[in-house]
C-alpha cells in the first residue's frame, strides 16, 4: 500500500489518456454511517464492496462532512457552499411532519452540482434515494433543482418496507408520489443498476447521486399511539450474517449496513457489465458521524452525530477511477465534501467560474498533476433544534489546530496532529491560538450571513 502525506505527490498515476474526457460521476452517499462502521476503517462490520473501492482506488484518512446533521450536510455537498450561507439557514434537520406546509429548502437560485454539470457540461443527472432538502411542494423536489431523474424519498427517513414516513406516503417517481413495497435499500440499488444500464446508450456522461437511507433507522408507525416511531429495520437474512455481534442494536445496524454494502457491490458490477468502469469516477462517503443510540460507532473518535467533535464530522471516504487512481492509495491531508463541487466542475471541463463555493478542487490530483497544498481552513456551525433537544455548536479547523464550542461542555482547542481523538484541551496552554481561532470563527459566521 502506498501512503501519501503531501498534497502535491502524484498518488494518481495516469493522465487522461484513456476513457471518457468527461468522466461519469457516481457519488454514493450513505446515512448515519460513522468512522467505525466501514471495514477498511477498522470496523467489525463486513463491508467488502465498499472496501473494494478503497483497494482499487484511494482511502482518505481526514475527510470531513459539511455538517454533523443530515440536511446541512447535503446542502454543502450539493452546492459546494458552507451551510451557514444557505438562504433558509439550513443548519438543522428538516422535519418531515413539522415542516410539512413550510417552504424551508435549498432554493432554486442556490446552484446544485447537478444543475451546474447539466447546463455547463451536458451531463445527464439523477438522484436515487434520499433528498432531505425540501418537501411538501412539487416546486421543492429534485427535478426542480437540477436532476433529470429522481426516484426516492424527501424526508429524513422512511419505513424501509412501506416507503412511507410513518403512514404518510413519501416515495417519488419524478414529482409524482408512488406506492412502493419491497426493501428501500434494494429498491434504491435496483433503480441505480437500471439507470446505469440505460446510460450506455447515451452519448452524454452522467452524474448519479446515489443517496442511500441506510443504515439510518426507519420511520415506522405505532397504531396505539397514532404516531410515527423510530425503528431499526433489518431483514432477517441479513441479521443472520452478523449474528456474531452481541449487542442487539449494533447487530441490527450491522445487518442494515451489509445490505447497503451488497447494493454498492451490485452497482459496481453494473459499471463493469456495461463496460463503463474506466470512464466512471466512483466516490463513497457518509453524510456525517454515526449515532450510537441506533447502533453507529465512531470509535476511537470523540463525539457523534450532531456534535462537532471529530466523531460527528470526520467520515469514511473512498474513491475509485480505474486507470487513473493508483490502487491502494491513502491520502492523509484534510479535505471535505464541499470540495467535490469544484472538483466535479473542473473534471467536467467547465471553464466558466462556478458560483461562489467554499471548497477547493482536487481535480488536478485526479488528472495526475501536482497541486500546491495551502493551509486549509474548515468552518462548521450547527443550529439549535428544539424538537430534537439540540443546541448549536461551533468549530473551526486551521492547519492542525481545531477550535470547538460545545453547548454542554464549553470551549476547546485541540492539536489534531498530536491528538486526533481530541483528548487534551490546549486552550490554557495556547491562549493566543485559542483566541485567534475563536475570533476567526466569529468573523466567518458573520460574513456567511451577509
Amino acid at each position: 500500500m502506498k501512503f501519501f502525506t503531501l498534497f502535491p505527490l502524484l498518488w494518481f498515476a495516469a493522465a487522461l489518456c484513456s476513457g471518457a474526457e468527461k468522466p461519469n460521476v457516481l457519488l454514493i452517499f450513505s446515512d448515519d454511517q460513522g468512522w467505525n462502521d466501514v471495514g477498511c476503517y477498522g470496523s467489525e462490520i463486513p463491508t467488502p464492496n465498499i472496501d473494494r473501492i478503497a483497494a482499487e482506488g484511494v482511502r482518505f484518512d481526514q475527510f470531513y462532512s459539511a455538517s454533523s446533521i443530515c440536511t446541512p450536510s447535503r446542502f454543502g455537498l450539493l452546492t459546494g457552499r458552507n451551510p451557514s450561507r444557505s438562504e433558509d439557514e439550513l443548519l438543522s434537520a428538516l422535519m418531515f411532519m413539522a415542516d410539512e406546509h413550510k417552504t424551508n429548502s435549498i432554493k432554486a437560485d442556490e446552484t446544485t452540482i447537478a444543475s451546474w454539470l447539466r447546463s455547463k457540461a451536458g451531463y445527464e443527472t439523477a438522484l436515487i434515494g434520499k433528498w432531505h432538502l425540501g418537501h411538501g411542494s412539487v416546486d421543492l423536489l429534485p427535478p426542480n433543482r437540477g436532476f433529470d431523474f429522481f426516484r426516492g424519498h424527501t424526508g429524513g427517513c422512511i419505513d424501509f418496507f412501506t416507503m412511507t414516513y410513518g403512514i404518510i406516503p413519501d416515495w417519488y417517481h419524478g414529482t409524482e408520489l408512488k406506492s412502493e413495497n419491497g426493501y428501500a435499500t434494494e429498491l434504491i440499488t435496483e433503480e441505480a443498476v437500471n439507470y446505469i444500464g440505460k446510460s450506455k446508450d447515451s452519448d452524454k456522461p452522467f452524474f448519479l447521486y446515489l443517496a442511500y437511507n441506510a443504515p439510518h433507522f426507519g420511520k415506522g408507525y405505532s397504531p396505539a399511539d397514532e404516531k410515527p416511531v423510530n425503528l431499526m429495520q433489518p431483514q432477517a437474512a441479513d441479521l443472520k450474517r452478523v449474528d456474531s455481534i452481541e449487542d442487539k442494536i449494533r447487530r441490527e445496524f450491522a445487518a442494515m449496513t451489509v445490505s447497503l454494502d451488497d447494493g454498492v457491490g451490485k452497482v459496481l458490477d453494473a459499471l463493469d457489465q456495461n463496460g463503463i468502469s474506466e470512464d466512471t469516477l466512483v466516490i463513497f462517503l457518509t453524510d456525517h458521524g454515526g449515532d450510537p443510540t441506533y447502533g453507529g460507532s465512531n470509535t476511537p473518535l470523540r463525539g457523534q452525530k450532531a456534535t462537532l467533535f471529530e466523531g460527528g464530522i470526520k467520515v469514511p471516504c473512498v474513491m475509485r477511477w480505474p486507470g487513473k487512481i493508483t490502487k491502494g492509495s491513502v491520502v492523509k491531508n484534510p479535505y471535505w465534501a464541499i470540495d467535490l463541487f469544484p472538483t466535479f466542475s473542473e473534471l467536467g471541463g467547465i471553464s466558466e467560474t462556478a458560483p461562489l463555493t467554499d471548497g477547493s478542487s482536487f481535480a488536478g490530483l485526479l488528472r495526475g498533476g501536482a497541486v500546491e497544498s495551502p493551509e486549509r481552513e474548515f468552518f462548521w456551525e450547527t443550529g439549535q433544534h428544539s424538537e430534537l433537544n439540540r443546541k448549536g455548536w461551533a468549530a473551526l479547523r486551521r492547519g492542525d489546530l481545531k477550535y470547538v464550542n460545545s453547548p454542554q461542555e464549553g470551549e476547546f482547542l485541540f492539536d489534531l496532529s498530536q491528538d486526533p481523538n481530541e483528548e487534551t484541551d490546549l486552550k490554557a496552554e495556547k491562549p493566543e491560538e485559542f483566541e485567534t481561532l475563536k475570533t476567526r470563527w466569529e468573523k466567518l459566521a458573520k460574513e456567511y450571513r451577509e
